[in-house]
């Protein structure tokens, strides 16, 4: 028994004795790791800044927030199924629509590096309002109050073809901002139109179906725009011009 105890007590200590070694050692490690980050302080620093900008490069690349989209065709579906907000500078307003600069999120240096349209003139995008059909007037109106390389906000609606069906919006002072669709049809210069691109038994559909045309009910109450009442004058005016037999005669008589 003697033997057998002196035998437990012997292998005992060895092991005391390795996981002392052990400890020692892996303190050792670790010494000498702080030491190395002291010595090494700046190069450590620039490490995690490099990884850390990776990291935000590859976050940014994989939801092209930093993408500039020159075409309707370069915006992922599931932006305009989310009917994402853009932001964009005014280029010119056409018989065709607006066209519009997309001004992408800017963060610095990285958006430098990542930019692949440094140098090159950009196309702009084509956008019609959603759910309006312009006047005339009313597209004199909008080249009237839509400055070029003004900012403006583009929620994305439907994207049909080259085009891009949005809710345009302009700021008004520093809070507040106003939407063009429901003002060109507030202001009786547009007509509402089928919306294109969502879903008509979605509740986007008809909460968007009921502000456009809301817009457009205040305007012919007001008689404003297109809706406009015209006098006795104007009236007996356009019916003589309209006339079928009087416009005969006249033709009559520039023969004779």
């Amino acid at each position: 028994m003697p033997e057998s105890s002196r035998e437990t007590e012997t292998e005992a200590r060895r092991d005391r004795q390795q996981r002392e070694r052990g400890s020692q050692s892996s303190h050792n490690i670790v010494s000498v790791i702080s030491q190395f980050a002291d010595d090494n302080l700046t190069l450590v620093r620039s490490v995690s800044t490099g990884l850390a900008i990776a990291g935000v490069i590859i976050i940014a690349r994989s939801i092209k927030l930093i993408t500039k989209f020159q075409a309707a065709s370069e915006i992922p579906a599931r932006f305009i199924e989310r009917n994402i907000s853009l932001r964009g500078k005014v280029h010119s307003i056409t018989e065709e629509g607006l066209k519009v600069e997309h001004v992408p999120i800017y963060l610095p240096v990285i958006s430098p590096l990542l930019s692949k349209h440094r140098g090159v003139c950009t196309t702009p995008l084509l956008v019609h309002l959603a759910g309006v059909e312009l006047t005339p007037e009313g597209r004199a109106w909008l080249q009237k109050n839509l400055a070029p390389a003004q900012t403006v906000w583009l929620k994305l609606i439907g994207r049909e073809g080259d085009i891009l069906h949005c809710l345009v919006s302009q700021s008004r002072g520093s809070v507040w901002s106003y939407c063009l669709n429901e003002e060109v049809l507030r202001l009786g210069l547009a007509r509402t139109a089928p919306l294109t691109g969502v879903l008509p038994d979605s509740r986007f559909f008809w909460r968007l179906h009921r502000r456009l045309h809301r817009a457009e009910v205040r305007a012919e109450r007001k008689g404003r725009g297109l809706w406009k009442e015209h006098s006795l004058w104007e009236r007996a005016s356009k019916a003589l011009r309209d006339n079928t037999i009087l416009r005969l005669m006249r033709r009559i008589f520039k023969r004779t």
